[in-house]
């Protein structure tokens, strides 16, 4: 499968082919179906978000509790997994900086 450079914002969920497109923060090479690995991993993370939001209005549940953070932090760290395995040199270092890795 042939690998191309993407531009990915974890925060806007976005994963660009040119780089003048939008803001970004991380790049990756990455085949098409990588691609709609990573797409997937975006949507379930907005998906959880939603719920989370919903969750965040019931102020009895402690966060430590609370299933919908727990996914989300989880889909999170599979997101950072999977642009570590597709990043550049440069989005490696970034993301070991973070202490995700």
């Amino acid at each position: 499968m042939e690998k191309k450079r993407y531009y990915v914002s974890v925060q806007a969920g976005t994963i660009l082919e040119n780089q003048g497109d939008a803001s970004y923060e991380l790049e990756i090479e990455a085949s098409e179906v990588e691609v709609e690995e990573l797409r997937s991993l975006f949507d379930q993370r907005w998906t959880n978000d939603f719920d989370s939001y919903l969750r965040a209005h019931i102020v009895a549940i402690p966060y430590h509790e609370d299933k919908e953070n727990d996914l989300h932090d989880e889909h999170l760290r599979d997101i950072y997994a999977t642009l570590y395995r597709l990043g550049t040199e440069e989005t490696r270092r970034h993301i070991q900086s973070m202490g995700l890795v």
